[in-house]
């Protein structure tokens, strides 16, 4: 496994108090996150909401996406519009959200080369499937394979446990974030962690490989393994 493992008691606790200290030891002005999707996300971005509306200054955030269903973003399977209920329409306006639209034409393109445009996003979310997937990085999928230099791509999971076609992040896309943090809690997760702690490659979470990479995982997910 790539990265630090960090055991904790409670996920979402951890994951919004690092938010905050990486948001206030940042040297730019602006302090760029994309987020995620899942029931793990909602529970991080709702701790964030209440302990972060009144420490951080949401005017200097910018919100990008690290992957989104190819929905309408008012869907109630779209990673936006759970963002937006659990965090955004909580706290004050953001400096801007990047969200993935798939209503316009060759939608993954376009978020690419936006993404190309801006600095490197500081701080990414990420989750960890039952099957071993991260962000929409499916296994067995064609955008495993996608070039380093590319950013963005559409996604399908070719084993059809996971609906809709994706836009999602790819491994370079990720490597190019400053930081990524995977957020793993609950039995549900424990296999696919162990199989990531072993390194295992057939889990697509196990080739993340960011210089600055955590892993938040909590007992439950952890299980019995001893870790490293």
């Amino acid at each position: 496994m790539n990265g630090s493992l960090v055991v904790v008691d409670d996920v979402a606790a951890s994951f919004a108090q690092l938010v905050l200290d990486r948001a206030a030891a940042r040297k730019a002005s602006q302090f760029a996150i994309a987020f995620s999707g899942g029931s793990t996300a909602r529970e991080c971005y709702e701790r964030l909401a209440r302990i972060g509306v009144s420490t951080l200054d949401w005017s200097t955030i910018d919100a990008w996406w690290g992957d989104e269903r190819c929905v309408p973003l008012d869907d109630p399977d779209s990673n936006y519009r759970l963002v937006e209920e659990s965090l955004l329409g909580e706290v004050g306006p953001l400096a801007s959200v990047q969200p993935m639209r798939s209503d316009i034409p060759n939608a993954a393109d376009a978020y690419d080369r936006l993404v190309h445009s801006a600095p490197p996003i500081d701080f990414i979310h990420l989750g960890l499937g039952p099957d071993g997937h991260t962000a929409s990085l499916f296994p067995d999928s064609d955008a495993l394979t996608a070039p380093a230099s590319r950013f963005v791509v559409s996604n399908l999971d070719p084993r059809g446990n996971n609906s809709h076609e994706r836009i999602t992040f790819t491994f370079g896309g990720i490597a190019h974030c400053r930081s990524a943090v995977v957020t793993v809690a609950g039995s549900s997760k424990t296999e696919a962690l162990h199989r990531v702690l072993d390194g295992d490659l057939t889990a697509p979470a196990a080739h993340l490989a960011n210089d600055d990479l955590i892993w938040l995982v909590d007992a439950e997910a952890m299980g019995s393994h001893s870790g490293r």
